[in-house]
């Protein structure tokens, strides 16, 4: 695969270790928000903390797959990395959609959880402005997996932004029931990456 657009040897170097320390940044922010978020999780007894801690750790799954990628690592390899984030996608949508339909059965309340809202707005902020960054580093390098993976980190912000609702609003109003639908959101959302990857290594596979 051609990592280059239409820029001279230089540019493209440059642009290249711009799209590598997105990427490191992304997966070290994900670092640490596992931590954050298992213990946020535990402290509030949040299920759409709790996922959202188990996405965070398949994007640094995702973020190393592109790091290998930009340092030009086998098309063989890469795809089976794609396949074990696209498995991990569908254990966390089966996991999320056992707990959130538990939470709602029982009536499960979740406690107010002040470190989330932060860390989940926080969170929000920082990843809608990595993908724009890798969104225009892999558009000028020509490079469709990092162009892809910004999309990725885009839709984690939405994540971040469905889950700070769901708590917010629960700490706000007592909807107890808006954790579990936060946790809903990101089922669709893990079926959604699973169905994708699954259906791009088909495509490579039979093309």
């Amino acid at each position: 695969m051609s990592h280059v657009g239409e820029t001279s040897p230089s540019g493209s170097a440059r642009l290249l270790r711009l799209g590598r320390a997105l990427e490191w940044i992304t997966l070290l922010w994900n670092v640490v928000a596992v931590v954050v978020l298992a213990a946020l999780a535990v402290t509030a007894s949040s299920v759409a903390l709790a996922g959202f801690g188990l996405d965070s750790l398949i994007e640094i799954g995702a973020s190393a797959v592109v790091l290998w990628e930009l340092s030009g690592s086998g098309a063989r390899r890469q795809r089976l990395a794609l396949r074990l984030i696209g498995a991990a996608f569908v254990a966390l949508a089966a996991y999320l959609l056992v707990q959130s339909t538990v939470a709602l059965a029982t009536g499960h309340r979740a406690d107010d959880s002040a470190g989330g809202i932060v860390w989940t707005g926080v969170t929000a902020v920082v990843m809608f402005s990595l993908a724009a960054g890798k969104r225009r580093v892999g558009q000028a390098l020509g490079n469709a997996v990092l162009e892809t993976e910004g999309r990725v980190t885009f839709i984690d912000g939405i994540l971040a932004t469905a889950v700070l609702i769901g708590i917010a609003v629960n700490a706000a109003f007592g909807w107890w029931w808006a954790d579990a639908l936060a946790g809903y959101v990101i089922v669709v959302y893990a079926i959604r990456e699973a169905v994708h990857i699954f259906r791009e290594d088909r495509a490579a596979v039979t093309g």
